[in-house]
């Protein structure tokens, strides 16, 4: 067994709606798999009931790879439900192995621990499994969502806002799309006031600010030195907390300090995290902490220091060690409670209650090992929300506003949270940017709070975070409906993000040259903040590469599934084609548009959301899949006396004269029709009027600066030239009767087309252009691994099926000497169609020997 390819298909794809990694496997010369599953069970006991069915029936080690990568992952903490096995139907020596995931790098690392493992179960090697296991749970750890984090974006997705996770190692999310977007780092928001951040850091500066503000603060001073520290606690006269002036997470503060000795301690502790100490009245009572988001408050937790409750048998460190196997317990903030440490501070705090590690305290009797409350230190807490007074809740909104946070953590030093603060002495001793929220999602006691919807809330109202998305799937024709959609939605205003197969357009500029019809390029224009409206052309190639890079589309566009790309990526047949496109339409939201005259796009209906509503569209008037749809209700747009007509039930709107709109060639291009077609129906479903698609319909250019490839048109010398990107045999039909309408004279072919399709696609394209062209010239291009003239020869073969003239057919495998020879064959008044272009150049060097002028003239025209 053999991994010939991985893939991380990171949106929803052909396999899942959720992430997944796709291993393609060579299944051949592997070792014998007598025993081989009983072997990798007693490795792994704990596996779930399927997977070790799965495992007891294996008959190869290919077959026991997804169950085991599947186990590997939930051992490690990152556990995913999704996973199948299938085997290529034309390559009987190859398995694609989908497994889905939770933590990328724990999914990669997963796949090569379980071949590994089945390897050398196989040869009855031995197998380090809890080494292996340690690494992966190491991996997972380190890439973890902290706590935090999680629960925003939990609460995000439970309202149906998306989410992206903006590099692959960073905390750094952004929630909602384009213009409606908000970006996250923690608690940290895109709305959180960096001045606001710097004031929370500098305690001595929040506390004057407070002071001022009429907020009950703690009497202090900020010191440098020991004297100063000293002179400023006989001030205060009276116990004080000693702590640094910009730390956090409770590093370096010790509080109670009653002596001089205790204060010079304290101090040396502190100046451990920075230059600066504060040396402030310490506040008698419990810590509480008030999570304020927005105007609001959101959560209020008691904060208790960490401790262990005696037995009269354990010493101080086995209750510890006891307490620190909770599973609930962790390092860092990756769990619900963080490990309690047994540091220095923690043996000052032990020797002050008569303790020391060894000692056994007495049964029930509650030892301290920390005298502040945080959880980073091992704290726990308690929620008490439903006790704060509406006095005690205005002082915290007034205390984060004067501080200038959107999302505040407030810390409160009282006897009794329930009693008014002044009431009692009670005062606010800290600010806090970026609060933790695992005490109020997570409280060790009382009700739960959901302070991630609460942050969410803040962020984004009742909004969504959705600006309105249409993805456009098909054979032929996506980028030019793409552009057709993006041009009318420009043209009422809207700041349009585009991505086709010639690249990405943000508001009319591109941004990015090259296919981006892909995974990144969605997530290019789905990430830009002045994007108010996405339409994203999305290839086949892309879905099965990346998966794709939203959860779900407003409006979904199925052009036409036909023979094109078969044999790669393990589709082999139009039927698995069309589930590829599917994919689109499946994760439609609101509508989908599909072509009534296309049998696959038809019979996508069958798996379509229920509320989800269709749009069709169609050439033909009569259409009997449209007249139905028509009769039940449903909405459709269709062609009549060269009108493109919006139909609702019983009412027919005509939209405008396709011998109006450029991009028809005066009505002569029918699949462009279509695809004007296809982009009034999404227009349509997404709520444009009529006067605004009519107007984006008439106003758009298909040529070489606005629409580069798709049936540009030249004049070279009196002959026409379209030139187009097509390359598969529905295209080059489309072509020659576009260009058939356009002259009475001949049509000349200069043809080509991708050596990555199948002996019998290459074929069959050859004796499509037979039959639409009068004159051939065959060229090659790009020919992906097969040897020089080997695509020509086999489109040269379709064309004699076609029962081509010999006299009528030329190969020139270099493509400028193709166009010159195709250009040589035509009078003025013909057609020539050059198909396959991939560059205006290829047309301007070809004649540039013969007419510089009209070569020069054509460039300039594409600038």
């Amino acid at each position: 067994m053999n991994i010939a390819e991985q893939r991380f298909l990171r949106g929803p794809n052909l396999y899942a709606a959720t992430p997944c990694l796709l291993a393609v496997l060579d299944i051949g010369g592997g070792h014998d798999a007598a025993g081989l599953g009983a072997r990798l069970l007693a490795l792994l006991p704990a596996m779930s009931a399927e997977g070790a069915a799965r495992l007891s029936d294996c008959q190869a080690e290919h077959e026991a790879l997804e169950p085991v990568v599947m186990e590997l992952q939930r051992l490690a903490g990152a556990p995913a439900a999704f996973s199948m096995t299938r085997l290529d139907t034309s390559r009987p020596r190859r398995a694609r192995v989908v497994c889905g995931y939770t933590v990328e790098q724990v999914a990669a690392q997963a796949l090569r621990t379980a071949t590994a493992l089945i390897a050398a179960c196989a040869r009855h090697e031995a197998f380090d499994l809890d080494a292996a296991l340690a690494e992966l749970r190491e991996t997972a750890r380190r890439h973890a969502i902290g706590t935090s984090t999680a629960a925003v974006l939990a609460a995000a997705h439970r309202r149906g806002i998306p989410s992206l996770r903006l590099t692959e190692e960073a905390n750094l999310f952004q929630l909602g799309w384009g213009s409606r977007q908000k970006r996250l780092q923690a608690t940290i928001t895109g709305a959180t006031n960096h001045v606001a951040v710097g004031i929370a850091g500098d305690k001595q500066l929040t506390k004057t600010l407070l002071d001022q503000a009429g907020v009950p603060v703690p009497a202090g001073a900020t010191v440098t030195t020991l004297e100063q520290a000293l002179r400023a606690a006989r001030r205060l006269k009276g116990p004080v907390t000693v702590k640094p002036l910009d730390a956090n997470q409770g590093k370096g503060v010790t509080v109670a300090c009653a002596t001089p000795a205790d204060v010079e301690r304290a101090f040396d502790f502190a100046r451990q995290y920075g230059s600066h100490v504060i040396v402030e009245e310490h506040l008698r009572g419990r810590d509480y902490r008030v999570l304020v988001t927005g105007r609001k408050v959101a959560a209020a937790s008691w904060r208790r220091p960490p401790h262990v409750t005696g037995d009269g048998v354990s010493t101080v460190r086995a209750l510890v060690e006891t307490e620190n196997s909770n599973p609930a317990r962790g390092d860092g903030h990756a769990n619900i409670l963080t490990k309690i440490p047994l540091d220095d501070l923690a043996l000052q705090v032990l020797a002050r209650q008569g303790y020391d590690l060894d000692a056994v305290p007495p049964e029930g009797s509650l030892v301290d090992l920390r005298g502040n409350a945080n959880l980073s230190t091992g704290g726990t807490a308690e929620d008490v929300t439903d006790l704060l007074p509406e006095e005690t809740r205005d002082i915290c909104i007034r205390a984060a506003r004067t501080i200038g946070l959107d999302v505040a953590g407030i810390d409160i030093v009282c006897e009794d949270i329930a009693r008014p603060l002044r009431d009692q002495k009670g005062g606010i001793i800290e600010v806090n940017a970026a609060p933790g929220i695992r005490m109020h999602q997570y409280p060790s006691r009382g009700t739960p709070r959901d302070a991630g919807a609460a942050i969410v809330d803040a962020l984004f109202g009742a909004d969504d975070g959705r600006i309105p998305v249409v993805a456009v799937t098909g054979t032929n024709g996506k980028t030019t409906t793409s552009l057709l959609i993006a041009h009318a939605t420009r043209l009422a205003g809207l700041r349009t993000g585009v991505t086709t197969t010639e690249g990405v357009y943000i508001d009319g500029e591109r941004i990015v040259k090259g296919d981006c019809t892909g995974y990144r390029s969605a997530r290019t224009v789905l990430a830009a903040p002045d994007v108010d409206f996405a339409v994203l052309e999305t290839a086949r190639g892309g879905i099965l590469e990346r998966g794709l890079a939203f959860d779900h589309c407003d409006v979904a566009v199925v052009l036409n599934v036909s023979a094109d790309h078969l044999g790669l990526d393990g589709i082999d047949t139009v039927e698995e084609l069309a589930r590829v496109k599917c994919v689109i339409a499946g994760r439609a939201r609101r509508a989908v548009v599909l072509n009534a005259e296309d049998d696959h796009c038809v019979a996508m209906c069958a798996e379509l959301r229920q509320h989800v509503e269709i749009l069709y569209f169609a050439l033909d008037a009569d259409n009997p899949i449209l007249l139905r749809h028509l009769e039940n209700g449903g909405r459709a747009i269709y062609l009549e006396d060269n009108m493109i007509v919006l139909a609702n039930g019983a009412r027919h709107e005509a939209l405008v004269d396709v011998r109006a709109m450029p991009c028809t060639l005066q009505g002569a291009a029918r699949y462009n029709i279509a695809n004007a077609l296809a982009a009034a129906a999404a227009l349509t479903a997404t709520g444009f009027g009529n006067a605004e698609i009519a107007a984006g319909l008439r106003t758009f250019v298909s040529d070489w600066k606005h629409n580069p490839l798709r049936t540009n048109v030249f004049d070279v010398d009196g002959v026409t030239v379209i030139f187009d990107y097509g390359h598969n045999a529905p295209a080059y039909a489309a072509l020659a009767e576009t260009a058939r309408a356009l002259t009475p004279g001949r049509l000349v072919g200069v043809v080509a087309a991708p050596g990555d399709r199948r002996d019998d696609d290459l074929v069959a394209i050859g004796e499509t252009c037979a039959a639409g062209f009068d004159e051939l010239v065959v060229y090659e291009t790009a020919n992906r691994g097969r040897a020089p003239g080997d695509v020509a020869a086999l489109l040269v073969r379709g064309a004699r099926l076609g029962k081509f003239e010999v006299d009528h057919l030329r190969v020139e495998l270099d493509v400028h000497e193709a166009i010159r020879a195709g250009l040589a064959r035509c009078e003025p008044g013909d057609v020539l169609v050059f198909g396959c272009g991939s560059s205006i150049t290829e047309l301007t060097e070809a004649i540039r020997p013969t007419s510089p002028a009209t070569a020069s003239r054509i460039e300039a025209q594409a600038v």
